[in-house]
């Protein structure tokens, strides 16, 4: 099994991508803390962070299908640094969105986070896409386990520096550096080099037919997904997790601000505390994801959902602002644990002709189920308090270990067949309960 650190100091191509991915994820929390901080600023209110975030949701779904045919047809790695330099200008300008007449810079703010997340997929769905072609077999679940980890330490760094720093310096600098952050992950990803095949899958010639039916690949893509259970069912998870983690993405602003009274500082600290729980979550999904069986795999993903349920609900609870620390690490631990093993299972499974389709098509309906969540969540915060939100939010996602343990108990989660891997190869070293 290759460690963190061997991947990094032998694998070229992996640690370019890696250190885009530090950069520009931690540059991606300046602006979230800035641009959650400016609107809540100017109209406190659960509704105005709905709006932030649907105005997020809303092109990431969109943007879904189109990425997912064109990672597959073209190179995928100049796809994601397209996505990167467009994503740099944009974020530049969100300075435009300070200082001026409150009403004009929120729709502002709506507009360009809107165009920040529809080219978003063609980076993010490309990085997982490209994952198994620049790494080998044996380093593919250690790749992968690295990846998640680092978004979740950078998530934990980022969230922390910006909630102190937008606090001391302003906003402006923060929208500065997640456009710097962009150019570098560009740079980064221009360094990849192959010494065989190429970035882009190989597949059939297209016909005149295809290119201008590109929806007919997307469905063809969405035939792939439903004909393997086990994928399917993962994709569902996404959904299951989205259904309160939607929720959640409006509730961390609200409990720093509103709840805790603690402003951007708050805002940060939850963030980051939550990142803390992914980054140990991650750390044991990697260990468990080399040594569970296949149906142990399987048990393990009902008994996180679960925890992460309960612990979210006595999070939206806790009075004292560290205990609440506590249990939102507790809570994202264990989404972390099944996201790495559920990962390293798409990676294995997933044909390289369907990779790209596959991945954008996860995150459209993770980001659909989320746009959902947080317009009932901006709603009911109109009538219902944060906390009684919170519970709600816990409850939905734990209902997910309900349906994952009735199609695995009734045998409709059966192990899909490997894609270029040898069965022998994988590194899974006995049964291990959970």
């Amino acid at each position: 099994m290759a460690s963190f650190l061997h991947v990094l100091r032998t694998n070229r191509n992996y640690r370019y991508t890696w250190m885009g991915q530090v950069v520009s994820e931690i540059g991606d929390h300046f602006n979230n803390i800035a641009v959650f901080s400016l609107v809540l600023s100017t109209a406190p209110s659960g509704l105005a962070v709905s709006f932030v975030m649907l105005s997020r949701a809303v092109p990431a779904v969109l943007a879904g299908p189109i990425a997912g045919v064109l990672l597959d047809r073209l190179d995928r790695k100049r796809v994601m640094i397209a996505s990167d330099l467009i994503r740099a200008v944009v974020a530049l300008g969100f300075i435009l969105t300070v200082g001026g007449d409150p009403k004009a810079s929120r729709w502002l703010l709506y507009v360009l986070s809107g165009v920040l997340m529809f080219a978003s997929p063609f980076f993010t769905s490309g990085r997982s896409a490209i994952l198994p072609t620049i790494t080998t077999k044996e380093e593919l679940h250690t790749a992968n386990s690295i990846t998640q980890t680092t978004g979740w330490t950078t998530l934990t760094i980022g969230t922390f520096a910006a909630g102190t720093a937008v606090s001391q310096m302003g906003f402006k600098p923060a929208f500065v550096l997640n456009a710097l952050s962009f150019v570098f992950s560009a740079f980064s990803i221009s360094r990849l080099h192959l010494e065989k095949g190429s970035f882009r899958p190989e597949k059939k010639a297209l016909t005149e037919n295809d290119v201008v039916r590109p929806w007919h690949e997307y469905v063809e893509g969405l035939r792939y997904m439903r004909s393997s259970p086990l994928i399917f069912g993962i994709a569902l998870l996404g959904i299951g997790w989205a259904s309160g983690g939607g929720a959640a993405q409006i509730l961390f602003s609200l409990f720093g601000e509103l709840v805790f009274h603690r402003g951007a500082a708050g805002i940060g600290y939850i963030w980051g505390c939550a990142g803390i729980g992914l980054v140990c979550g991650g750390a044991l999904g990697h260990y468990l994801g080399r040594t569970l069986s296949f149906n142990a795999y399987k048990r393990s993903v009902i008994v996180c959902f679960a925890l992460h349920g309960s612990t979210y609900i006595i999070f939206s609870q806790m009075r004292s602002f560290g205990w609440a620390l506590v249990f939102i690490a507790m809570s994202r631990a264990a989404v972390a644990v099944t996201s790495v093993m559920n990962f390293s299972q798409l990676l294995r499974h997933v044909s390289d002709e369907y990779r790209g389709r596959v991945f954008s098509t996860v995150e459209s309906m993770v980001w659909s189920t989320m746009m959902l969540s947080m317009m009932a969540t901006g709603i009911a915060s109109q009538y219902y308090s944060v906390r009684t939100i919170g519970v709600w939010a816990g409850a939905l996602s734990s209902t997910t270990a309900i349906f994952w343990a009735w199609a695995n108990y009734t045998g409709r989660l059966p192990e899909p067949k490997l894609e270029g891997i040898d069965p022998d190869e994988v590194e899974v070293h006995g049964e291990q309960t959970v």
